[in-house]
Protein backbone atom coordinates (compact mmCIF):
# COMPACT_ATOMS: atom_id res chain seq x y z
CA UNK A 1 0.00 0.00 0.00
CA UNK A 2 1.42 3.69 -0.68
CA UNK A 3 1.15 6.50 1.43
CA UNK A 4 -1.27 8.84 0.40
CA UNK A 5 0.26 12.27 -0.22
CA UNK A 6 -1.44 15.31 1.85
CA UNK A 7 -2.77 17.88 0.12
CA UNK A 8 -2.84 20.45 3.43
CA UNK A 9 -0.28 22.88 4.45
CA UNK A 10 2.52 23.90 3.08
CA UNK A 11 5.94 22.96 4.94
CA UNK A 12 8.09 25.76 5.48
CA UNK A 13 10.36 23.96 7.84
CA UNK A 14 9.48 25.09 10.74
CA UNK A 15 7.60 22.14 13.29
CA UNK A 16 9.02 18.65 13.06
CA UNK A 17 10.30 16.60 10.04
CA UNK A 18 11.70 12.89 9.86
CA UNK A 19 13.68 11.86 6.78
CA UNK A 20 13.77 8.09 6.31
CA UNK A 21 13.63 7.41 10.00
CA UNK A 22 14.10 4.18 11.11
CA UNK A 23 14.75 2.52 14.76
CA UNK A 24 15.55 -1.01 16.04
CA UNK A 25 15.08 -2.21 19.38
CA UNK A 26 17.95 -4.61 20.67
CA UNK A 27 20.43 -3.93 18.01
CA UNK A 28 23.13 -7.15 17.70
CA UNK A 29 20.77 -9.01 19.72
CA UNK A 30 19.08 -12.33 19.27
CA UNK A 31 15.69 -9.91 20.21
CA UNK A 32 16.51 -7.16 17.58
CA UNK A 33 13.29 -5.87 16.15
CA UNK A 34 12.21 -3.10 13.60
CA UNK A 35 9.63 -0.71 15.19
CA UNK A 36 9.97 1.81 12.50
CA UNK A 37 11.54 1.54 8.63
CA UNK A 38 12.49 4.34 6.44
CA UNK A 39 9.55 6.72 7.78
CA UNK A 40 9.54 10.27 6.52
CA UNK A 41 7.46 12.97 7.57
CA UNK A 42 6.65 16.64 7.53
CA UNK A 43 4.18 17.67 11.02
CA UNK A 44 4.15 21.71 10.44
CA UNK A 45 2.66 24.50 12.82
CA UNK A 46 -0.63 24.73 14.15
CA UNK A 47 -2.14 21.70 12.69
CA UNK A 48 -4.48 19.07 14.21
CA UNK A 49 -3.10 15.36 13.69
CA UNK A 50 -4.50 12.20 14.24
CA UNK A 51 -1.66 9.69 14.41
CA UNK A 52 -3.25 5.81 14.33
CA UNK A 53 -2.13 2.06 14.25
CA UNK A 54 -2.41 -1.10 16.38
CA UNK A 55 -0.66 -2.07 18.85
CA UNK A 56 2.79 -3.46 17.41
CA UNK A 57 2.70 -0.38 14.69
CA UNK A 58 5.38 1.92 15.44
CA UNK A 59 2.98 4.77 16.88
CA UNK A 60 4.53 4.73 20.40
CA UNK A 61 8.50 4.88 19.36
CA UNK A 62 7.18 7.44 16.41
CA UNK A 63 6.36 9.76 19.42
CA UNK A 64 9.07 9.39 21.61
CA UNK A 65 11.48 10.12 18.95
CA UNK A 66 9.50 13.13 17.89
CA UNK A 67 11.43 14.68 21.10
CA UNK A 68 14.17 12.86 21.39
CA UNK A 69 13.66 10.45 24.02
CA UNK A 70 15.00 7.97 21.55
CA UNK A 71 17.96 8.57 19.05
CA UNK A 72 17.01 7.11 15.23
CA UNK A 73 18.84 4.08 14.13
CA UNK A 74 18.87 5.65 10.77
CA UNK A 75 17.90 8.64 9.33
CA UNK A 76 17.26 12.23 11.02
CA UNK A 77 14.70 13.95 13.00
CA UNK A 78 14.60 18.20 12.74
CA UNK A 79 12.87 20.57 14.59
CA UNK A 80 12.90 23.68 13.30
CA UNK A 81 15.47 22.48 10.82
CA UNK A 82 17.63 21.44 12.97
CA UNK A 83 19.10 17.95 13.48
CA UNK A 84 18.11 16.92 17.18
CA UNK A 85 20.57 14.84 17.62
CA UNK A 86 23.68 17.13 16.86
CA UNK A 87 26.30 16.95 19.81
CA UNK A 88 24.89 20.63 21.12
CA UNK A 89 21.77 20.40 20.86
CA UNK A 90 19.33 21.55 23.54
CA UNK A 91 17.26 18.69 23.68
CA UNK A 92 15.85 20.33 27.32
CA UNK A 93 14.57 23.10 25.11
CA UNK A 94 12.72 20.86 22.56
CA UNK A 95 10.69 19.15 25.09
CA UNK A 96 9.59 22.49 26.21
CA UNK A 97 8.69 23.36 23.23
CA UNK A 98 7.16 19.26 21.75
CA UNK A 99 5.59 18.32 24.79
CA UNK A 100 4.64 14.69 24.91
CA UNK A 101 1.91 13.28 27.40
CA UNK A 102 2.34 10.16 28.31
CA UNK A 103 -0.39 7.15 28.03
CA UNK A 104 -0.64 6.32 31.54
CA UNK A 105 -0.14 9.62 33.69
CA UNK A 106 0.95 7.83 36.86
CA UNK A 107 4.29 7.53 34.48
CA UNK A 108 4.07 11.97 34.85
CA UNK A 109 2.70 12.70 38.12
CA UNK A 110 5.38 12.07 41.22
CA UNK A 111 5.13 15.37 43.11
CA UNK A 112 2.73 15.62 46.65
CA UNK A 113 0.38 17.87 45.42
CA UNK A 114 -1.26 18.81 42.05
CA UNK A 115 -0.22 22.20 41.84
CA UNK A 116 3.63 21.00 42.67
CA UNK A 117 3.13 18.39 39.92
CA UNK A 118 2.46 21.12 36.94
CA UNK A 119 4.96 23.78 39.09
CA UNK A 120 7.64 21.06 38.07
CA UNK A 121 7.79 21.46 34.43
CA UNK A 122 8.48 25.49 34.42
CA UNK A 123 10.95 25.41 37.56
CA UNK A 124 13.22 22.85 35.11
CA UNK A 125 12.92 25.48 32.62
CA UNK A 126 14.67 27.91 35.11
CA UNK A 127 11.86 30.10 35.68
CA UNK A 128 11.10 32.05 39.02
CA UNK A 129 8.49 31.16 41.84
CA UNK A 130 6.43 33.51 40.95
CA UNK A 131 6.50 32.58 36.89
CA UNK A 132 6.20 28.97 37.52
CA UNK A 133 2.83 29.23 40.18
CA UNK A 134 1.09 31.66 37.64
CA UNK A 135 2.16 29.33 34.50
CA UNK A 136 0.56 26.14 36.27
CA UNK A 137 -2.35 27.83 37.66
CA UNK A 138 -3.30 29.18 34.19
CA UNK A 139 -2.90 25.66 32.59
CA UNK A 140 -4.90 23.49 35.33
CA UNK A 141 -7.54 26.14 34.58
CA UNK A 142 -7.10 25.62 31.18
CA UNK A 143 -8.01 22.42 31.98
CA UNK A 144 -10.94 22.64 34.14
CA UNK A 145 -8.76 21.32 37.41
CA UNK A 146 -9.97 24.29 39.61
CA UNK A 147 -8.21 25.47 42.87
CA UNK A 148 -9.75 22.72 45.17
CA UNK A 149 -7.83 20.29 43.52
CA UNK A 150 -4.27 22.21 44.31
CA UNK A 151 -2.95 20.90 47.13
CA UNK A 152 -4.47 17.48 46.56
CA UNK A 153 -2.36 14.42 46.04
CA UNK A 154 -2.10 13.59 42.50
CA UNK A 155 -2.89 10.12 42.86
CA UNK A 156 -6.09 10.66 45.20
CA UNK A 157 -8.04 11.86 41.56
CA UNK A 158 -10.49 9.92 39.56
CA UNK A 159 -8.44 8.62 35.88
CA UNK A 160 -10.10 11.69 34.08
CA UNK A 161 -8.69 14.20 36.53
CA UNK A 162 -4.91 12.60 36.45
CA UNK A 163 -5.47 12.99 32.74
CA UNK A 164 -6.29 16.73 33.38
CA UNK A 165 -2.84 17.44 35.34
CA UNK A 166 -0.83 15.33 32.92
CA UNK A 167 -1.76 17.66 30.71
CA UNK A 168 -1.59 21.24 32.21
CA UNK A 169 2.07 19.49 33.36
CA UNK A 170 3.27 19.90 29.54
CA UNK A 171 0.74 22.70 28.91
CA UNK A 172 2.42 25.19 31.47
CA UNK A 173 5.56 25.02 29.21
CA UNK A 174 3.48 26.45 26.46
CA UNK A 175 4.58 23.87 24.17
CA UNK A 176 4.14 24.46 20.29
CA UNK A 177 3.67 20.59 19.77
CA UNK A 178 1.14 18.71 22.59
CA UNK A 179 1.99 14.95 21.74
CA UNK A 180 -0.77 12.88 23.29
CA UNK A 181 -0.36 9.11 23.38
CA UNK A 182 -3.64 7.14 23.86
CA UNK A 183 -5.26 9.86 26.33
CA UNK A 184 -8.46 8.05 26.38
CA UNK A 185 -7.34 4.26 27.27
CA UNK A 186 -8.97 3.34 30.08
CA UNK A 187 -11.86 5.43 30.66
CA UNK A 188 -15.16 5.14 30.09
CA UNK A 189 -17.28 6.63 27.35
CA UNK A 190 -18.10 9.81 29.00
CA UNK A 191 -14.52 9.79 30.17
CA UNK A 192 -13.35 9.94 27.21
CA UNK A 193 -15.43 12.17 25.47
CA UNK A 194 -14.89 14.78 27.65
CA UNK A 195 -10.71 14.53 27.25
CA UNK A 196 -11.46 14.81 23.66
CA UNK A 197 -13.74 17.54 23.87
CA UNK A 198 -10.88 19.29 26.11
CA UNK A 199 -8.21 18.90 23.45
CA UNK A 200 -10.55 20.04 21.02
CA UNK A 201 -11.30 23.32 23.09
CA UNK A 202 -7.40 23.53 23.13
CA UNK A 203 -6.98 23.50 19.61
CA UNK A 204 -9.46 26.07 18.87
CA UNK A 205 -8.06 28.59 21.70
CA UNK A 206 -3.84 27.91 21.54
CA UNK A 207 -1.81 28.27 18.42
CA UNK A 208 -0.09 24.90 18.60
CA UNK A 209 0.36 21.36 17.00
CA UNK A 210 -1.62 19.28 18.59
CA UNK A 211 -0.68 15.30 17.77
CA UNK A 212 -3.46 12.76 19.22
CA UNK A 213 -2.49 9.40 19.17
CA UNK A 214 -4.55 6.53 19.28
CA UNK A 215 -6.18 3.10 17.43
CA UNK A 216 -9.25 4.19 17.47
CA UNK A 217 -10.83 5.85 14.10
CA UNK A 218 -14.08 6.40 15.94
CA UNK A 219 -12.17 8.78 18.89
CA UNK A 220 -10.21 10.75 15.99
CA UNK A 221 -12.95 11.65 13.25
CA UNK A 222 -14.62 14.36 14.86
CA UNK A 223 -11.55 16.30 15.61
CA UNK A 224 -8.65 16.02 13.00
CA UNK A 225 -7.61 17.62 10.03
CA UNK A 226 -5.33 14.88 8.84
CA UNK A 227 -4.78 11.39 9.99
CA UNK A 228 -1.37 9.30 9.54
CA UNK A 229 -1.53 5.63 9.86
CA UNK A 230 1.19 3.43 10.84
CA UNK A 231 1.00 -0.74 10.36
CA UNK A 232 4.19 -3.08 11.03
CA UNK A 233 6.45 0.20 11.71
CA UNK A 234 6.09 1.98 8.12
CA UNK A 235 3.54 5.13 7.50
CA UNK A 236 0.89 3.52 5.05
CA UNK A 237 -1.53 6.42 5.09
CA UNK A 238 -1.25 10.28 5.66
CA UNK A 239 -4.18 12.48 4.14
CA UNK A 240 -7.31 13.97 5.06
CA UNK A 241 -9.91 11.89 7.40
CA UNK A 242 -12.04 10.81 4.30
CA UNK A 243 -9.62 10.16 1.87
CA UNK A 244 -8.34 7.86 4.99
CA UNK A 245 -11.26 6.07 5.61
CA UNK A 246 -11.89 5.21 1.90
CA UNK A 247 -9.78 3.03 2.22
CA UNK A 248 -11.44 0.93 4.99
CA UNK A 249 -10.98 -2.61 4.05
CA UNK A 250 -6.95 -1.83 4.07
CA UNK A 251 -7.16 -0.69 7.48
CA UNK A 252 -9.18 -4.01 8.54
CA UNK A 253 -5.92 -5.68 7.06
CA UNK A 254 -3.93 -3.43 9.62
CA UNK A 255 -6.38 -4.22 12.82
CA UNK A 256 -8.00 -1.05 11.97
CA UNK A 257 -11.31 0.20 11.38
CA UNK A 258 -13.11 2.66 9.58
CA UNK A 259 -15.78 4.73 12.03
CA UNK A 260 -19.18 2.91 12.19
CA UNK A 261 -20.64 5.86 10.10
CA UNK A 262 -18.75 4.39 7.39
CA UNK A 263 -19.58 0.64 7.63
CA UNK A 264 -23.59 2.13 7.92
CA UNK A 265 -23.20 3.95 4.65
CA UNK A 266 -21.47 1.16 3.01
CA UNK A 267 -23.67 -1.06 3.88
CA UNK A 268 -27.09 0.84 2.55
CA UNK A 269 -24.62 1.53 -1.23
CA UNK A 270 -24.28 -1.81 -1.45
CA UNK A 271 -28.10 -2.34 -0.96
CA UNK A 272 -28.77 0.15 -4.14
CA UNK A 273 -28.66 3.83 -2.26
CA UNK A 274 -26.17 5.82 -4.30
CA UNK A 275 -24.29 7.59 -1.52
CA UNK A 276 -20.85 9.33 -0.81
CA UNK A 277 -20.03 7.00 2.14
CA UNK A 278 -16.97 9.36 3.53
CA UNK A 279 -19.24 11.54 6.14
CA UNK A 280 -17.68 11.51 9.56
CA UNK A 281 -20.22 12.12 11.95
CA UNK A 282 -24.28 10.77 12.46
CA UNK A 283 -25.41 14.65 11.15
CA UNK A 284 -23.30 14.36 8.14
CA UNK A 285 -24.49 10.75 7.15
CA UNK A 286 -28.10 11.96 7.94
CA UNK A 287 -27.72 14.77 5.64
CA UNK A 288 -26.20 12.53 2.72
CA UNK A 289 -29.06 10.16 3.03
CA UNK A 290 -31.71 12.53 2.81
CA UNK A 291 -30.29 14.29 -0.21
CA UNK A 292 -30.67 11.00 -2.00
CA UNK A 293 -33.88 10.07 -0.90
CA UNK A 294 -35.03 13.68 -2.05
CA UNK A 295 -35.90 14.80 1.28
CA UNK A 296 -35.82 18.54 2.64
CA UNK A 297 -32.25 19.94 3.26
CA UNK A 298 -31.79 20.23 6.70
Amino acid sequence: MQAARLSGKAFDGMGIKLENVSYIYEVGTAMQTAALEDVSLEIPENQFIGLIGHTGSGKSTLVQLLNGLLKPTEGRVLYNGKNIHEQDYDKRALRAEVGLVFQYPEHQLFEADVLSDVMFGPRNLGLDEAACKKSAVEALTSVGIGEEYFKTSPFDLSGGQKRRVAIAGVLAMHPKILILDEPTAGLDPRGRDEILGLISEMKQKMSMTIILVSHSMDDVARYVERIIVMGHGKKIFDDEPRRVFRHYRELEDLGLSAPQITYILQELKEKGLDLETDALTVAEAADEIIRKLGGPDR
